[in-house]
């Protein structure tokens, strides 16, 4: 049985210690945090409690890194060598640097590394990718992270922090990089964090705009995918997906009849933590390119400072 632990245990933390208390493919050893008040959370769920997460990492296989994204690196770091399989929250780190140097570690240790990419997992996301191939040719793609619901966070800004999101969903949904990425940004709340973005990602034959906000009265996940022979609206936080069969030519337009598809709703971080369990037991790995969204997330920043499109080399 795989023994994990949990690096960090705030708002979000929590609900990972909550779902390994509950999986049947690992056993929930203990909690790390430097915060004293975790203790009764791990009390509350039979497990240790450590306030130095090294003090935990003799006794588990793997751990799941919850803490500030500038701490990613250096805890991820060094429970990779210290030859613990880990799971980060996204984003890996805030650096392509970083993040190559962590998946070089993991490779060279025949370890486990991945990030939270919580949509890889989300039944809406999945379903999606499966009915791509209805709607002929990508012309193009539009998606939305935004909610003004809660304070922004302290450590990185809304690209990192929301972007990343849409730009791997588009990842696993088209099986293709971006040659290009343009970018601007506000920073209405803060001069070192900004807190909304439109991003422009260049796929050579389409393009996607992005929208992400702190400063959006709405709260949206969602993306519409428009292709030569119909198009298609997903709402990821709902988990629906309807798709417009609309064909547009020149000289006439056809359209057929709109039609939901059926998406049996999952709990996204659930079958992701499942997933990671059972990769380290199946000596598997996870087929996602981590340094691709961070790399695109640096550029964008990039973009924004110099007002230029940069290219992904």
């Amino acid at each position: 049985m795989i023994k994990v632990g949990l690096i960090g245990c705030g708002r979000w933390g929590q609900n990972h210690a909550r779902i390994f208390s509950e999986l049947k493919e690992c056993r929930f050893v203990g909690i790390a945090d430097t915060d004293p008040s975790a203790k009764k959370i791990a009390q509350n769920y039979g497990v240790g409690f450590f306030q130095d997460y090294r003090d935990m990492l003799p006794l588990v296989d793997a751990v799941s890194i919850v803490v500030p994204t500038n701490l990613h690196y250096s805890v991820a770091k060094e429970c990779l060598l210290r030859g613990k399989h880990v799971m980060v929250e996204k984003p890996l780190t805030l650096s392509s640097r970083e993040t190559k140097e962590l998946i070089d570690v993991a490779k060279q240790k025949k370890l486990i590394l991945s990030a939270g990419y919580l949509f890889r997992f989300n039944a809406a996301a999945l379903e999606l990718k499966n009915v791509l191939k209805e709607i002929g040719d990508i012309n193009y793609v539009t998606a939305r992270y935004i909610h003004s619901n809660k304070p922004p966070r302290k450590d990185c800004g809304v690209i990192f922090n929301f972007a990343t999101h849409l730009i791997d969903i588009l990842a696993f949904l088209l099986d293709k990089k971006p040659i290009k990425v343009f970018c601007k940004k506000s920073n209405i709340l803060s001069k070192e964090r900004e807190d909304a973005a439109f991003i422009l990602l260049d796929y050579g034959d389409f393009i996607a705009n992005l929208e992400v906000s702190w400063l959006h009265p709405l709260k949206r996940r969602d993306m519409w995918i428009i292709g030569s022979k119909g198009k298609i609206y997903a709402d990821f936080f709902e988990q629906i997906i309807r798709l417009y069969p609309i064909e547009i030519t020149p000289d006439e337009v056809r359209v057929g009849k709109e039609t939901n598809i059926e998406v049996r709703k999952n709990e996204p971080l659930k079958d992701e933590l499942r997933s990671f369990c059972a990769s380290i037991k199946n000596n598997g790995h996870y087929p996602y390119d981590e340094y691709l969204i961070t790399k695109v997330c640096e550029l964008c920043l990039e973009s924004a400072e110099a007002g230029k499109e940069m290219e992904l080399k």
